[in-house]
């Protein structure tokens, strides 16, 4: 078909959407679910190809915009929908210049005659922190699609393309859009009691299933920097128990980054003078923008989140008090953000050789392992999880913030805290390689076994609600 045919063709199955939507319910309930996770209620959603709308209207948007190519189906959209805003637009020539959080492409991109024309249209909706979203089908479904369409168990389609996933990536990425997730859901789209359950949950989770899934999903980001470089403010945040013959040269050691820098310390109730030690620098030390505070609670986690609530900068960064994480090595972190290679940047020590002891056997091991773990969990590359170097936006922060209620307040340590929520929101994760070194200073506060059954237990916790949703 012609576009002029496609639009003719939606045009007269747009009376009849509704009941052929009930036919495939549990498909779509899956996919709404699905979406709610990446989506956060009360975000401002476009979504392309929204057909009736019905599920622009499940993610609950604060602002919904929902366009077509069929005049009729925008119409019974408008008519079931008044609380949101349909409009008549073409993917391929975009008329919308609003920019949104997330912009959905839902089963879209087979009804369009130049995918890559259309995704650079995307760049008129998006700024640097959206999220675009394309679901489209397994190439491998495309006899079991055809036959549904054949024996009515599906509305009637004009699908011109079939598209594996990474020919979708690539596609994007000729657009300047960088895929972050990559992905399959939904392996029985039928609801078979317990069996569904089953194939949905674990089995389309699992190596070699997960690719025989019926539906493929990419989030993307525009490639590009959010801010001006040279006008990015930084804060560093240094937690510190026990951390007295650290606390000054902290401060000498961490180059200037950014057009204005601050450092935080966060004290949490030490016997070896720590926070007298901090106040004595920040007297020593008047050039330089210095900011003592003290934990009302216990551990890193309580720590990173009371320093960040009153950092004032664009960026934010954490170094170990420990400085076995060499402070020289924070530019490398800071440049990597604002370039706008990531947008959650966390540091490896598992690259270079350690010093000899940095990091005891049994910690080396553990750290591979969750290393594995959280790269399945989170589809995206992470060779080092405990690294405590971590780097993001402030307003990515406050997003972590508000949608803390996801998780709960689960970790005491503050890096899952982080990581969790940086995955949530889609960013896009990079790694730094550093040196780790010994300490020279104090002892280590990490317990290999007691934060490793814990650390077992966050696994477990991601499980459920990342990965297994």
């Amino acid at each position: 078909m012609n576009k002029e045919e496609r639009i003719q063709h939606f045009n007269k199955l747009a009376p009849e959407r509704a009941r052929w939507r009930r036919k495939g319910k549990y498909y779509h309930k899956k996919m709404e679910e699905y979406l709610r996770f990446l989506v956060p209620a009360g975000a401002s959603v476009l979504e392309i190809g929204c057909g009736t709308g019905e599920l622009l209207a499940s993610l609950e948007p604060g602002r919904g915009v929902g366009i077509d190519i069929s005049p009729e189906m925008v119409a019974v959209a408008r008519t079931n929908f008044p609380d949101l805003e349909f409009q008549v637009d073409d993917f391929e020539h975009l008329e919308i210049t609003e920019t949104f959080d997330y912009v959905i492409i839902a089963e879209t991109i087979g009804h369009v005659d130049d995918i890559q024309a259309a995704f650079h249209q995307l760049h008129k909706v998006c700024t640097p922190e959206t999220r675009v979203i394309t679901i489209y089908y397994n190439y491998l479904w495309a006899p079991v699609m055809k036959f549904a369409e054949f024996a009515r168990l599906r509305m009637p389609q004009s699908l011109q393309h079939w598209l594996p996933l990474e020919d979708i990536a690539n596609l994007l990425y000729l657009e300047d859009f960088d895929v972050v997730k990559k992905g399959y859901r939904v392996l029985m789209p039928i609801n078979i009691p317990l069996i569904s359950t089953f194939c949905n949950t674990f089995l389309a989770n699992m190596p070699f299933f997960w690719k025989l899934a019926l539906t493929e999903i990419l989030v993307a980001r525009p490639m590009a920097p959010r801010k001006v470089p040279e006008k990015v403010t930084c804060t560093v945040l240094v937690p510190c128990r026990n951390e007295k013959g650290n606390i000054e040269d902290a401060v000498l050691r961490t180059p200037e980054m950014g057009a204005e820098m601050e450092i935080i310390y966060v004290e949490g109730g030490s016997s070896d003078g720590t926070f007298e030690e901090c106040l004595r620098i920040q007297e020593k030390y008047p050039d330089k923008d210095i900011t003592v505070l003290q934990q009302d609670g216990r551990g890193k986690g309580d720590a990173v989140r009371k320093g960040f609530a009153a950092a004032k900068h664009d960026v934010l960064m954490i170094l170990d008090a420990d400085l076995t994480v060499p402070p020289e090595d924070l530019p490398k972190f800071f440049d990597a953000i604002v370039s706008g290679k990531g947008e959650f940047i966390n540091g490896s020590r598992l690259v270079y050789r350690m010093e000899k002891q940095a990091m005891r056997f049994l910690n080396v091991l553990g750290n591979k392992f969750f290393s594995l773990a959280f790269t399945y969990l989170f589809e995206q590359r992470i060779r080092d999880t405990l690294c405590g170097t971590k780097v993001l936006w402030k307003e990515d922060y406050e997003k972590i913030c508000d949608g803390r209620g996801y998780f709960g307040e689960f970790d005491p340590f503050g890096d899952f805290d982080l990581l969790f929520g940086a995955v949530k929101l889609n960013l896009k994760i990079i790694e730094v390689p550093i040196r780790y070194r010994d300490r020279t200073y104090g002892s280590t506060q990490i317990s290999r076994f007691r934060h490793g059954v814990l650390l077992l237990k966050m696994t477990w916790f991601g499980l459920f609600k990342i990965k297994w949703i």
